[in-house]
């Protein structure tokens, strides 16, 4: 799946550079109309991210993230800051299909596999982000040393299936995926569902993904800077 992505700060749509909160620029004012609009040209997949929550460990767009599921017909997927089983479940219940769970995967496994157990690896998502290789947590703002493999391969055991790996350093430069990271990650663990996320420009960057047995990815920026379209998209996700 080809899922757009609306990234959330303080209730509007923006997009970070490289993940730095100082280098945020506007997308949308109105983050539910983009919503609509993405379901318009035929997608029915949309990937939120709670900078905010991702921040500061607590929801805090909630009423925004509200707004777009009642607006948005499909898959809805929601990441940022959600360390906690009781915000997963109230998540789930406002009707979030997948739940992607970044730093609790690396500083509280045993909440992840609780919630795999409860929720099942479709609707509990890992996402994986980093640099060379390595974990980052906490809206990107603390580099851990775990691989991201060995944290991957943790995660399976407990029973995850979907994961989305983000190198940092890509996200929001329009430079392409890290098609060699992506690359021996799928080597390495084949039975990993790896979602690309992370400089994406065009069809033909996701064109060369499916090539590689990777076919689910995120993609931003491109959107905005016109690179690729939602018909594209649509086009590519029909196919």
């Amino acid at each position: 799946m080809i899922f757009p992505a609306i990234d959330l700060k303080a209730g509007q749509s923006v997009r970070l550079y490289q993940g730095d909160f100082s280098q945020a620029t506007l997308i949308n004012a109105d983050p539910v109309v983009q919503a609509q609009q993405i379901n318009a040209a035929g997608l029915q997949q949309l990937h939120l991210v709670d900078l905010d929550g991702a921040k500061s460990g607590r929801p805090e767009n909630w009423a925004t993230v509200a707004a777009i599921r009642a607006a948005f017909t499909g898959t809805l997927e929601l990441g940022g800051g959600i360390r906690s089983y009781d915000l997963a479940a109230r998540y789930l219940k406002l009707g979030v299909d997948r739940l992607v769970i970044g730093s609790a995967a690396l500083t509280d496994p045993a909440l992840v596999k609780r919630l795999l157990t409860t929720f099942g690896g479709e609707r509990i998502v890992i996402g994986v982000d980093g640099q060379h290789g390595q974990v980052a947590i906490n809206g990107w703002l603390e580099q851990s040393q775990t691989k991201m493999s060995t944290l991957i391969q943790t995660m399976m055991a407990s029973g995850a299936k979907h994961f989305i790996v983000t190198d940092v350093a890509r996200d929001g430069t329009m430079q392409g995926p890290n098609l060699n990271l992506l690359g021996q990650l799928h080597a390495q663990l084949p039975p990993a569902q790896l979602v690309a996320s992370g400089g994406i420009r065009d069809v033909a960057d996701l064109q060369t993904l499916q090539t590689m047995g990777i076919t689910d990815a995120i993609i931003g920026k491109a959107l905005y800077e016109g690179t690729v379209t939602l018909a594209e998209l649509a086009e590519v996700t029909t196919c």
